[in-house]
């Protein structure tokens, strides 16, 4: 991740990172215990990974995500990020855990996380900084309050 652009000190970008550091380190989990033999303990740790991932990606796709898709530069990209998305959650959803083929799908689908969330921060997120308005900003930022109700942004 770069650590050059100035992106990571906006405060719903740190919410951002944050969120994906919490959903790698879920993640993470999963997959050490499906290497292990431990699927029995995986469905909870799923569950709340999957809690965690929709409460971010509404807070992106609506806020975000949203208001960068009015630039065509980024209608692709971001068209790509929200398909990686509905993947995931689907597999999450529906993935078989005494199913050998599923639990090495799902393993992958969770490695492969790592690049997507790559996608966003060396990416999208250092983009933001020049494609935003303050205007922007603020309905981003709206955003991400409406779908962590309850819980304070990034100081």
């Amino acid at each position: 991740m770069c650590h050059y652009c100035g992106c990571r000190e906006i405060p719903l970008i740190k919410d951002f990172i944050a969120e994906h550091e919490s959903a790698t380190n879920l993640a993470g989990g999963i997959i050490h215990a499906l290497d292990h033999d431990q699927a029995h303990t995986v469905r909870p740790q799923l569950e709340t990974l999957a809690r965690e991932l929709a409460s971010h990606w509404r807070g992106e796709e609506t806020g975000l995500f949203a208001v960068m898709r009015g630039n065509p530069e980024f209608t692709d990209y971001i068209g790509l990020l929200e398909a990686e998305h509905r993947e995931l959650a689907e597999l999450m959803a529906t993935v078989d855990l005494t199913l050998s083929g599923d639990r090495t799908e799902l393993a992958a689908a969770l490695g492969a996380l790592h690049q997507h969330i790559a996608k966003e921060e060396d990416g999208l997120f250092p983009a933001s900084l020049i494609a935003l308005t303050a205007e922007d900003w603020d309905r981003s930022m709206a955003a991400w309050r409406a779908a962590h109700a309850g819980r304070a942004p990034a100081p």
